[in-house]
């Protein structure tokens, strides 16, 4: 609850922020391309599905690491200070298969897990040497809301009888959390800036007891080449 009054809170002072300074203030838009990654083994969310499910499916968590991309508009609210909102796109399906279990004909038991999240941010970053600088840097804070799909589809074992069985298990919804930024940026036309920028982002769904983990933890870093392009 107090996570979510915060995020209100901050977009809150993000959106009017934004409506004060569009009259007078540089606008700009920035293109981001990159690649997403989610938060390893230990730093999961208690309940995270993608733990448990490595205590019987054999994959790696690197293996969600994907392509990333999106937009987000800047306008310059004063000397130091940038107000962002942009929305994202990503989305991974990892293979994997049960250790220890097989099927009759000794073949793989094999299923896909997919997940997609697709954030909306609103961020207000902090540019020590200036928004009009030829060179710079940033530090920033935000809040996200995170629309989210997860699914495992293929076969499955039955534990209280061993036997093997297709099945497709699906959640979708939306959270709320938190990102920091920070990033650079320098000059390379009249009009256009290019520069790297990390993203951390903190977030969960819930899910049913259809799935082993009550939760997929939506957090990761995400590392961003930007170009953006003032008007």
């Amino acid at each position: 609850m107090l996570q979510h009054k915060t995020g209100v809170a901050l977009l809150t002072v993000c959106v009017l922020l934004l409506t004060a300074s569009l009259a007078q203030a540089q606008q700009s838009l920035n293109i981001q391309l990159g690649v997403f990654m989610p938060r390893g083994e230990g730093g999961r969310s208690a309940g995270d599905v993608l733990v448990t499910n490595r205590q019987y499916l054999f994959f790696n968590l690197d293996d969600f690491n994907g392509f990333t991309g999106g937009g987000e508009w800047l306008v310059a609210a004063g000397k130091n200070l940038e107000v962002g909102i942009g929305a994202a796109y990503y989305q991974r399906t990892v293979p994997s298969v049960y250790e220890g279990w097989v099927n009759t004909d000794g073949s793989e038991i094999s299923q896909e897990m997919s997940l997609r999240v697709a954030p909306v941010v609103a961020t207000l970053k902090y540019l020590p040497l200036g928004a009009r600088s030829t060179f710079q840097p940033y530090v920033g804070i935000g809040l996200a809301v995170y629309f989210w799909h997860y699914s495992e589809t293929g076969d499955f074992v039955d534990f209280s009888d061993n036997s093997i069985y297709s099945a497709a298990y699906v959640a979708s919804g939306t959270s709320v959390g938190p990102v920091a930024t920070f990033g650079v940026r320098a000059r390379v036309s009249a009009r256009a800036d290019a520069g790297i920028e990390m993203r951390a982002q903190w977030g969960q769904g819930n899910l049913s007891n259809d799935f082993l983990g009550n939760k997929i933890d939506l957090g990761g870093i995400n590392v961003l080449g930007t170009l953006r392009i003032r008007f």
